[in-house]
């Protein structure tokens, strides 16, 4: 079974965008693989400001066969054409997803689309790229309220800019465990 990975960059104050949902404190590690990051995903999934936010003019494209799904209640299919717009039945739509063969599912920004998913149990991993900077206030990493959810550290990596990347597994998923990843550099 395929599974739904909540990968996503934060401040140490846990802030994953600034006051106006800027991302410009964002380090670009040279250590990073970027492209092997998007080679272990073939869908994608957005809430609706993220999505905005990635069709700006001058953002990057998704890699072409990225299947993009986008949880909204006010968008309509008909005008996003590059996107399944999803506003009802996101567990059935989830389940569908996952039992499809396929890579992992990523689901890239978006603070309240986390806290919705994690609530319903659909959260397999959280995997934090925390960045060297303090934001003092902005879009938080889970925002209140939220139920307590244990995490297991399955792998860790420090990076010379002072990035420090954290792979944990969401505990009470049966899919984590048996596909979970011990690995630390």
């Amino acid at each position: 079974m395929r599974r739904i990975r909540y990968v996503v960059a934060t401040s140490v104050d846990g802030y994953i965008a600034g006051p106006k949902g800027e991302a410009d404190w964002i380090i670009r590690d040279p250590e990073m693989d970027f492209r092997a990051l998007f080679d272990e995903f073939d869908t994608v999934l957005l809430g609706r400001r993220t999505y905005e936010i990635t069709q700006r003019p001058g953002a990057p494209a998704w890699p072409a066969g990225m299947s993009v799904y986008v949880f909204s209640r006010t968008l309509r299919q008909r005008d996003h054409p590059g996107a399944t717009i999803v506003a009802e039945k996101v567990e059935d739509t989830l389940a569908a997803l996952r039992a499809r063969s396929g890579k992992d599912i990523w689901l890239f920004g978006g603070s309240s689309l986390f806290q919705s998913l994690l609530g319903a149990g659909l959260v397999d991993t959280l995997e934090v790229a925390v960045s060297p900077v303090l934001l003092g206030g902005g879009i938080p990493l889970l925002p209140p309220p939220a139920k307590q959810t244990k995490l297991e550290l399955t792998g860790h990596r420090v990076y010379k800019t002072g990035i420090v990347s954290l792979r944990y597994a969401v505990q009470g998923r049966s899919s984590t465990k048996a596909r979970g990843r011990r690995t630390t550099r």
